[in-house]
């Protein structure tokens, strides 16, 4: 049964879904329990928390105090609501979405696909590091701001002994800090945003006195250990061979190069959300100046443009895991009105509420460490844009200059750009940013990179054992002849 075909009211034929077990997914399971459902929960991790609230393996020995900083209350408390949620739920972790079609998912699990009808789906899929290239940004040793964090939370270890941090955003600070706390040696933070980004945000940030105070605390905790930090930066390359051994940096117009010796980078200049799910969902999508990106549209419950299907959390535009939190619950609620269930109003509002307090406070973010627009005009053309496919700026530049290509999609079918096995999620970003500084065009014209299944790598045993399935199953005779109007879909689906 399709999600639009549900009497209002009526019995659910399949199970809601969501997908993602963060702040957002773990807050809209909790809303569902409560109204007497039983959600179906797919997680990508093995254990709940999503990327800011990760959960490390069983037996880790560092404390939540170690792990989450000022936020191991926090996380201790979501932890907590879902451990007490996992006998009214269907939890399914390692469970990789790769396909949303007819109301039905497609998930990898355990090494074999899986198809799971859902009634509802609510959308709770985060976000990943958004990033530039620049030269040197392939060599062994440069991670994202989020993949540092993760090698620290989930396996506590770090990416190497000296660590330089580059890029904008709280997440550089927050990452640094916790590896300055682990014992690592910090070589350096490097902001890219300037000092007057930050005091021009001063009068936002009264909106949020509690998070302006960990920040604070965070840099005078950073400054007392003699950690140097910079501001204005731009890369200008990474030194190395094997591995970086070190990274010159620019900052402001004139003066000498910053010179920084380290054994590894952790780097990104905020994040992205991940919206591919709700692409291939069918989900429409907008130009959104903040995050300079195209997002799914959702009204202010978290309804998409598709009937049943519901957006919460960073996935759907970046806001932070307090804002995911709300989101959860609210998409939980909206769901549950759609049923006839007759939520709490007054719940419902103040969520509402709380939530658009934290786009503002998102606002003020956004004008203390802005986006470096000017980075992707800098480039050199041989720098490598994207690394799955060993494509360079210069060659999706040509298509602008030579051919006169101002979509990106036109761009990807000329150069491969974003065909690899990340499908764009981390070159996307960077290339749309690239063209539209070469074709001299604003950057919602060039479009966005079309999701397709899979929408992340899976393995492709996983086809040809259904095709041997299939063959043993059918009786012999010759060969059917390809046809191209009768194409399979991705998930087997005609």
């Amino acid at each position: 049964m399709r999600p639009a075909d549900l009497p209002r009211g009526g019995r659910l034929e399949a199970q809601p879904v969501i997908v993602g077990a963060g702040p957002a997914g773990i807050r809209a399971a909790q809303a569902l329990v409560r109204a007497g459902l039983r959600p179906i929960v797919l997680d990508e991790a093995q254990r709940a928390g999503g990327q800011i609230y990760r959960q490390p393996p069983a037996g880790f020995q560092r404390s939540g105090r170690e792990l989450y900083g000022f936020e191991h209350r926090k996380a201790a408390r979501l932890h907590g609501t879902m451990q007490a949620l996992l006998p009214s739920i269907d939890y399914r972790p390692g469970a990789l979405v790769w396909n949303c079609e007819d109301g039905v998912l497609d998930v990898l699990r355990d090494g074999s696909n899986e198809t799971i009808a859902y009634s509802h789906l609510i959308l709770a899929t985060g976000a990943t590091d958004r990033v530039l290239p620049f030269p040197g940004w392939t060599l062994p040793g440069v991670y994202t701001l989020g993949g540092a964090q993760v090698a620290l939370k989930f396996q506590g270890c770090g990416v190497g002994r000296r660590v330089a941090f580059m890029g904008t955003g709280p997440l550089l600070y927050l990452v640094a800090y916790q590896y300055a706390k682990a014992g690592a040696d910090v070589a350096a933070v490097l902001d890219t945003a300037t000092m007057a980004d930050r005091l021009a945000s001063i009068p936002g940030m009264l909106l949020a006195p509690g998070l302006a105070a960990k920040g604070l605390y965070t840099l005078g905790w950073l400054r007392l250990r003699g950690i140097p930090m910079y501001s204005g930066v731009r890369p200008d390359h990474a030194i190395g061979y094997e591995r970086i051994s070190g990274l010159v940096c620019r900052q402001g117009d004139g003066g000498e190069p910053l010179r920084i010796a380290c054994d590894a980078l952790a780097y990104g200049l905020g994040l992205r959300a991940e919206t591919q799910l709700a692409a291939v969902a069918g989900c429409r999508f907008e130009y959104h100046e903040r995050d300079r990106a195209w997002l799914p549209v959702k009204d202010p419950a978290g309804r998409s443009s598709v009937p049943g299907v519901y957006l919460a959390g960073d996935g759907a535009g970046i806001a932070g895991a307090d804002a995911a939190e709300l989101a959860g619950e609210r998409a939980a609620l909206a769901l549950l009105a759609d049923l006839g269930m007759q939520p709490d109003a007054a719940r419902a509002a103040s969520l509402q509420r709380k939530l658009a307090r934290q786009q503002r406070v998102r606002d003020t973010l956004e004008k203390a460490f802005p986006f470096p627009a000017d980075w992707a005009a800098a480039l050199d053309d041989d720098v490598v844009l994207c690394r799955c496919e060993e494509i360079t700026v210069g060659a999706l530049r040509a298509t602008a200059q030579l051919d006169g290509t101002r979509e990106l999609n036109r761009g990807k079918a000329l150069t491969r750009v974003g065909m690899g096995r990340c499908q764009g999620r981390m070159c996307g970003a960077a290339a749309a940013e690239v063209l539209a500084r070469a074709g001299g065009v604003a950057l919602p014209q060039v479009g966005w990179l079309r999701a397709q299944p899979p929408i992340k790598p899976i393995p492709v045993q996983l086809f040809s054992i259904d095709v041997q399935a299939e063959a043993a199953a059918s009786p012999p005779g010759p060969a059917p002849a390809f046809s191209l109007e009768q194409p399979l879909s991705a998930g087997g689906r005609r």
